[in-house]
């Protein structure tokens, strides 16, 4: 008796005296991520894939199936499971193998506050906090922080990345079979991350997928007819393989556009949380991807016979009027190549802004004129602002900024009158196109109308050897024996079908 009321004397003491500490910044640590006009998701910068999302935000149906696959006793229990503890702190003793079977609760405290050091003391101290958080806090707080802390393999930490990398989703239209599938991974998730690429694994998950549904509905979150209705999810392949080196350009041009929307350093975006909605339409741009790689393969080919230069191809779509950047393509490897070609190539104006009406004369298509050469944005910015019936639109990739589901920043197109009010400028639906060239140095075409604008520019290059730089060479060869008709061919290739989406 004397030693049950010291022991318990003992415990209450360390109960009193320990305080939950805040999660550790690794836990806690954000990326940012990019997505198109459409949400489709773009890329990320950031040191972890993570993103916090408030649980309103997780389906109810994807809490319970976590519950029913970690802690179906979490709704009641206390915090902690004794028989586990009892089991944990045995093993510790006698050397034998750890022991799992934790709460939702000790997860958390274990992966997000405290230190992975296994000892029977860390374990004790782990016990006590799980049991101090469920008293002073609401259970839907610590499912919170649960779900945005957990790992599920693939690299995503959190039930956002988890969504986005195993079914192209947002945590909010994650289905109950994806659901339970998520919450099926979660015991395993080095293991389990192979699902949909490796057959055994995938196997192995649908049996313990089909255990989670089971638990839900001895759990009364799921009904029999749900369960029966259920059916096994489709993962998105992994790995993924290659991906296409070109979108890092976008996500260059992104991430410094929303670096500077939000007046913070590059740094500070990727580990911000933020949500970066651009204005790119990924379709149009795997659209322009496909077409030129089609065609650079051809050219490749060419020079390896011949010990010709590397063909350059630059894309660039814009919205007239608006100035929303549908598509840039600054090149095919951007490990091989961070110059973009969209942003930063040069296009001789010479006959590059014949086709403008001359009506369009103020700043800054006027400057445009007086240069020797142009950028792709800047030449297919100018044609938009003849689309648009003389109304320029500053060029831009960022339509809003989110972040914890409130926008930090929203775009407003700066647009001004380039029309000298005397000369008639005729935009409107009707579509142009215009090709040129100069001295086989550089070939263009641009295409317009009121959807619109866009610029394909063809130039080459003889690569840096022995200490020299790179020099322009000759197109001719490099793109066909006549690069007029190549670009036009290619930009009829590239230009959509249907009207792009805004």
């Amino acid at each position: 008796m004397a030693l049950t009321t010291g022991v318990c004397g003992v415990v209450s003491g360390a109960y009193a005296m320990v305080d939950i500490p805040a999660p550790h910044p690794e836990a806690v640590v954000q990326s940012t991520v990019f997505l198109d006009d459409r949400g489709d998701y773009l890329g990320r910068r950031g040191p972890v894939d993570r993103q916090e999302v408030p649980l309103s935000r997780v389906p109810m149906h994807v809490q319970e199936a976590v519950i029913a696959a970690e802690n179906r006793s979490f709704r009641t229990d206390s915090g902690i499971a004794p028989s586990s503890i009892a089991r944990a702190a045995w093993a510790g003793v006698s050397g034998g193998a750890r022991q799992g079977g934790s709460t939702i609760t000790q997860q958390y405290v274990k992966n997000a506050l405290l230190t992975p050091e296994q000892s029977f003391s860390r374990k004790a101290r782990e016990a006590l906090i799980a049991v101090k958080m469920d008293r002073t806090r609401a259970k839907d707080e610590i499912l919170e922080g649960y779900l945005n802390t957990v790992y599920f393999g693939r690299g995503a930490a959190g039930i956002e990345s988890a969504a986005r990398n195993y079914f192209g989703v947002s945590a909010d239209r994650l289905g109950l079979e994806q659901g339970a599938a998520l919450a099926a991974i979660i015991n395993l998730p080095s293991y389990y991350e192979r699902a949909g690429g490796d057959a055994e694994v995938t196997a192995t998950l649908r049996r313990r997928w089909a255990w989670v549904l089971d638990g839900m509905v001895l759990n009364g979150t799921l009904t029999a007819a749900e369960r029966a209705g259920a059916v096994f999810p489709a993962f998105r392949f992994y790995p993924s393989g290659r991906t296409e080196g070109q979108r890092q350009y976008l996500l260059d041009v992104a991430a410094a556009e929303a670096a500077d929307r939000l007046h913070v350093s590059q740094d500070e975006l990727a580990r911000g949380g933020y949500r970066v909605h651009t204005t790119f339409d990924l379709g149009l741009q795997d659209r322009a991807t496909q077409a030129v790689q089609g065609r650079s393969e051809t050219s490749d080919r060419a020079r390896r016979k011949t010990g010709k230069a590397r063909l350059h191809t630059s894309v660039v779509g814009v919205v007239p009027g608006d100035g929303a950047i549908r598509t840039l393509y600054g090149g095919s490897d951007y490990a091989r190549q961070p110059f973009n070609d969209a942003l930063n190539g040069a296009v001789e104006t010479g006959t590059a802004l014949d086709a403008l009406p001359t009506g369009l004369s103020r700043p800054p298509l006027d400057v445009l004129r007086r240069e020797p050469t142009a950028t792709p944005v800047e030449v297919t910015s100018a044609y938009a602002a003849a689309a648009a019936g003389g109304r320029y639109a500053v060029p831009y990739t960022i339509a809003r900024i989110t972040r914890g589901g409130k926008t930090v920043y929203q775009a407003r197109p700066a647009r001004s009158d380039v029309s000298d009010g005397e000369s008639p400028v005729r935009g409107g639906g009707s579509a142009a196109t215009h090709t040129g060239g100069a001295a086989d140095r550089t070939a263009w075409s641009t295409s317009w109308s009121a959807e619109l604008a866009l610029g394909v520019a063809l130039f080459a290059e003889e690569p840096a050897k022995r200490g020299r730089p790179a020099i322009p060479a000759r197109l001719t060869g490099v793109a066909g024996e006549d690069p007029r008709a190549t670009v036009a061919q290619l930009a009829a290739d590239i230009r959509p079908t249907r009207t792009p989406h805004r």
